[in-house]
């Protein structure tokens, strides 16, 4: 398996299908990959999770929004389908079109096989396939065919070069040496010989730099470097992320530590130019004595105290009520931090960009900043998510599109703290609902505006009508006292009749409602006595609701 991957994702997804997928889907995902790759267009960056649908028709919940350059992804693409087909162990014999070797190859095209190997990394899709007891790697003719359609030039400059001789190798190089006495450079030295000899420059490069590898001590040119390109930096940056020390990188791409670190630096300030510092902008952030007033911790709320969950709500919204509500002092005083901090970040990265030089302490800041006004913008939001939960509920048709109201309103809820402007003295809360209820009128369905008679979880089940006033706050006080009135009409039912209803209807924290056959299964009777074991129970809880006078709807499903 290759090791050589660009990008952690890529490599965690060959781990996974190369584990857990049966033959032939390894087979058919290096084909979905195939197709891929012939599609990727340079200079753009492609999403992780794009990638994985297209090879495995699966879209993760992953909601991380990881990017991958074009230029990795195609570089990655390779090596992963190479990697499938090894996993696969697939027979040359079986494969129903026709598959050459790397020297099948290099013959038919009258190349070297250093030329096949340049192919390679410009698109050409290779495989390991099993020729008789031995893994090679083999190109499908199908893949070469797409290869020669899109890179007609590059391989009709290879087939006008056969390989060289000895001979011609031995005056290449004499002929180098005589040019770089000369005081000439490898670029003239390679343009000069092409001209001479009727070969492809890469040939002369690749001939000269094999000599001198292999010699080092007569090395024609002993002291050259190429120069790195922009892939090559990035790469540089990619493994010291991942963990790569300097020593490393310098002995991996033969530099000094001070051009590694030039590197690095030059990659870190391309990134900060990307940072998103959109702000909405206050004239006080420029009174820079009160710097202080702005970074200062959020204030107490001394009159804050921890609402306590209900029991049976999923495990998701019980854990909401763990962080406390802003009063508005607190709200203000976020929102200007946030804002301030990205400000100030703004205002050095410019500088910086200005100067072109990569300071290492402005960047170290300008980093600092922007990640403390992330910090500052997650604390905002995390206050506010139940907002997007008492908003969902009266929006909800079934368990399932909830969750993915929540989700929706999750984003609205980021974007609606991205763009409110505190210095209006506007209470958040209300611009937010404003936001969330916009978004959900252009994403629900229309049928998901009428509210199903039955729910199949337990937190639907007993919010069927919910108060509609619009402060989310006493809608959560109701919640509440609702939660605490079923606690007690399940004290009318028998052991039996509440393990029905509490399955049927999933109120254990973070359950599944269950079918009628699947409680059958765990009490070991039919599905129709439990169906009529719920019907009796929820007609006891209709009776036990009258008495209590609480207003719900139960039905059966």
């Amino acid at each position: 398996m290759h090791t050589g991957y660009r990008h952690i994702g890529l490599m965690e997804l060959r781990d996974q299908l190369t584990r857990f997928a049966p033959r032939a889907k390894k087979i058919e995902q290096g084909e979905l990959a195939e197709k891929l790759l012939g599609e990727i267009v340079d200079g753009r960056d492609y999403v992780l999770d794009y990638v994985c649908f297209r090879i495995t028709n699966y879209r993760p919940d992953s909601k991380l929004r990881q990017t991958i350059a074009a230029a990795d992804l195609r570089h990655d693409l390779r090596l992963l389908i190479e990697d499938l087909s090894d996993a696969a162990d697939v027979d040359s014999q079986t494969v129903g079109e026709r598959v050459l070797t790397v020297n099948e190859l290099a013959r038919q095209f009258r190349v070297s096989t250093k030329t096949i190997s340049r192919w390679r990394d410009s698109g050409l899709v290779s495989r390991k396939f099993l020729f008789g007891k031995r893994k090679r790697v083999g190109f499908l003719q199908s893949s070469v065919d797409h290869f020669l359609a899109s890179n007609r030039d590059k391989v009709r400059r290879g087939e006008r070069f056969s390989q060289l001789t000895d001979d011609e190798k031995t005056e290449m190089i004499e002929r180098a040496r005589q040019l770089v006495e000369g005081g000439a450079s490898l670029s003239e030295v390679t343009q000069q010989l092409s001209k001479q000899m009727n070969r492809s420059p890469e040939t002369i490069r690749y001939t000269l730099k094999n000599f001198d590898a292999q010699n080092q001590k007569v090395a024609i040119f002993p002291h050259h470097r190429e120069a790195l390109t922009e892939e090559d930096k990035r790469v540089v940056a990619q493994l010291h992320a991942h963990g790569a020390t300097i020593p490393q990188l310098c002995k991996r791409f033969k530099r000094t530590r001070s051009t590694i670190r030039r590197i690095l630096d030059d990659v870190r300030l391309a990134q900060l130019a990307e940072l998103p510092l959109d702000h909405i902008y206050n004239e006080d952030f420029e009174d820079v004595s009160r710097e202080k007033e702005f970074l200062a911790e959020m204030p107490e709320n001394e009159s804050a105290r921890k609402v306590r969950p209900p029991a049976d709500l999923p495990s998701y919204l019980a854990a909401l009520y763990d962080v406390g509500l802003l009063n508005r002092e607190q709200e203000g005083h976020l929102f200007r931090k946030m804002n301030y901090l990205k400000h100030r970040a703004g205002v050095l990265r410019d500088e910086l960009l200005a100067s072109g030089q990569a300071n290492k302490q402005t960047m170290d800041r300008i980093a600092s900043l922007y990640e403390d006004a992330v910090r500052v913008k997650n604390k905002i939001v995390q206050a506010n998510l139940r907002l997007v939960v008492s908003i969902a509920k009266r929006h909800v048709a079934s368990t399932e599109d909830f969750f993915a109201l929540i989700s929706d309103g999750n984003m609205s809820l980021i974007r609606a703290v991205e763009k409110f402007d505190y210095s209006r003295g506007n209470k958040f809360s209300t611009y937010a609902t404003w936001a969330i209820m916009k978004n959900f009128a252009r994403t629900i369905p229309k049928e998901f505006k009428h509210r199903d008679r039955f729910r199949t979880s337990g937190e639907e089940m007993f919010v069927a009508h919910q108060d509609e006033r619009l402060d989310p706050y006493t809608e959560e006080t109701v919640q509440l006292q609702r939660q605490r009135e079923l606690a007690r009409i399940l004290d009318r039912l028998d052991e039996r009749e509440q393990k029905i209803i509490s399955a049927r209807f999933g109120l254990q924290r973070g359950a599944e409602p269950l079918t009628l056959k699947e409680v059958g299964v765990e009490m070991g009777v039919t599905k129709e006595r439990v169906r009529q074991l719920e019907a009796r129970a929820l007609s006891k809880l209709r009776e036990a609701a009258r008495d209590a006078k609480i207003d719900i709807e139960l039905g059966a499903s």
